[in-house]
């Protein structure tokens, strides 16, 4: 019976021996006892061992490099064809948002009328904070990304530029992880993995949200160890992608592994400085959604200086005020609602 336990407990006698004794897992340690988690092998009373050690210990990049090896050996996989261009992949909590009100999927339409592609994922509400998610927050405008196959997905994001990975859809053994991160109480070193995957295979621009400076630092290192060419990490509202208009926004970019540049994001020079608006609801969300998409109400500023800065960062323009400008011509335009009936319509073919 020892026998049937010992490859996963090496790995718990590691990270958890304690304050002295304890120490890191090698990349490839740290990508085995991942795979021995997702694919049934280890115990659940390990893998909760495991996560809280792992927790109480803190990831170290190397360790991270080798989860994100494992989910990308066992998870779902995108492309893209070779006339379009590289997608920016967002990498925001997977438990979602409870106090602000997000923006990304507005933002999202505008670089999609731009012919930029985006590639998003995330679950369904979940431990810690139970947040609203990307897919409740499309569903609400009328694109319903959900039980959609990845070649259904990949299918979508050819046509039209846009991908949702959801994982109770699409990456089953990392869903099978959710109870663990509900009794726990607590986010495990995978949440901070969840910020740098993407599904996406070739290049891309991976941006990646984050709160405390000590997991940006490391969010840096893991890119380094695994090779990651374009990598833009942001101080987000609530640890994701969408810029504050509130406050000066800290973002950092690095090309080809050249030393990161440091970038103060300013709305107040911009014209854009105002309070962020508040999370409330889902209903009172859509409201407020809808109104932005005819270019009115309490999210449009935010909207427009999201996407002008995202223009900016993936190069699609040549500057911010460029970037800037074109935002708002997709909004007052009405391109950006144009794109969201299409992909409406897109979706509605594939029942």
């Amino acid at each position: 019976m020892t026998l049937r336990y010992e490859p996963f407990r090496s790995y718990i006698r590691k990270v958890g021996s304690g304050q002295n004794t304890s120490r890191a897992l090698s990349r490839e340690e740290s990508a085995n006892a991942l795979k021995l988690i997702l694919t049934g092998q280890a115990t659940p009373a390990q893998i909760g061992a495991f996560m809280i050690a792992h927790r109480i210990r803190r990831p170290e990049p190397q360790e991270l490099a080798g989860m994100l090896d494992t989910y990308l050996e066992l998870g779902p996989k995108l492309k893209s064809n070779q006339n379009h261009r590289r997608p920016i992949c967002f990498g925001m909590p997977f438990d979602g948002r409870t106090r602000t009100a997000p923006i990304y999927p507005l933002t999202s339409l505008i670089l999609l009328s731009a012919g930029q592609p985006i590639i998003l994922q995330g679950g369904n509400r979940m431990p810690i904070k139970y947040g609203v998610t990307p897919i409740e927050l499309f569903k609400c405008l009328g694109l319903n990304m959900e039980n959609l196959n990845i070649k259904k997905v990949q299918d979508g994001f050819d046509s039209h530029g846009l991908a949702i990975i959801h994982q109770p859809d699409h990456f089953p053994e990392a869903e099978s992880l959710i109870e663990y991160r509900d009794q726990i109480g607590k986010r495990p070193p995978l949440a901070t993995m969840e910020l740098l995957w993407t599904a996406h295979e070739g290049e891309h621009l991976l941006i990646s949200g984050f709160v405390h400076p000590p997991t940006e630092q490391k969010a840096w290192e893991t890119a380094k160890i695994r090779g990651e060419k374009e990598l833009i990490t942001i101080k987000g509202l609530e640890g994701s992608n969408d810029l504050p208009t509130s406050r000066a926004c800290i973002a950092a970019v690095s090309e080809n592994n050249k030393p990161n540049k440091r970038l103060i994001l300013h709305p107040t020079e911009n014209g854009f400085y105002k309070k962020d608006i508040k999370w409330e609801s889902l209903k009172i969300w859509n409201s407020q959604a809808l109104e932005a998409l005819e270019n009115k109400g309490p999210l449009t500023k935010s909207i427009i200086w999201n996407a002008g800065v995202y223009l900016w960062l993936s190069k699609t323009t040549l500057d911010l005020q460029e970037g800037i400008n074109k935002a708002k011509y997709f909004l007052e335009s009405g391109e950006a609602k144009i794109m969201l009936q299409k992909l409406i319509k897109w979706r509605e073919m594939q029942f």
